[in-house]
């Protein structure tokens, strides 16, 4: 008798088709998986791979409204605000008196405003410049 070729079961796999391992369709995780090598998502179970929005950490005291792209901390107080109460109130000193500038403020009181040209000029220079400090040095959020 002849002997007849065996053929596999299964044609062999051609390498780059069908389905990658531990996904769904396309290769994309399926609903409620994570993708390999990420962390979970805070809020999600066995979550908190990722620091809060904002770029602050909940723990550091000196630094409560995070941290600006040089590594300087934001203020609690705003330049958008500041600016604002300085134009409008400028003659009376309010928004140096907001950011914590009570020297300057009180020279805006008594002055009026250097005539209210100081108090314009600073009030612009509140809303446009990114480097404008409160008291306590640190940058104020925009």
């Amino acid at each position: 008798m002849s002997e007849q070729p065996q053929y596999p079961q299964q044609p062999p796999q051609q390498p780059g088709y069908g389905h990658p391992q531990g996904g769904g369709p396309y290769g994309y995780p399926q609903q409620g998986q994570q993708p390999p090598g990420y962390p979970p998502p805070a809020g999600y179970p066995g979550g908190g791979g990722y620091p809060p929005p904002g770029g602050g950490y909940p723990g550091d005291p000196s630094a409560p409204y995070g941290y600006d792209p040089y590594g300087r901390p934001y203020s609690d107080k705003s330049k958008i605000v500041a600016g604002i109460l300085q134009l409008f109130l400028g003659s009376f000193g309010v928004g140096r008196f907001y950011i914590g500038n009570v020297g300057i403020g009180l020279a805006q009181l008594f002055t009026c405003g250097g005539l209210g040209i100081w108090a314009l000029i600073d009030g612009i220079i509140l809303l446009t410049s990114n480097d404008k400090t409160d008291a306590d040095g640190r940058i104020l959020r925009g």
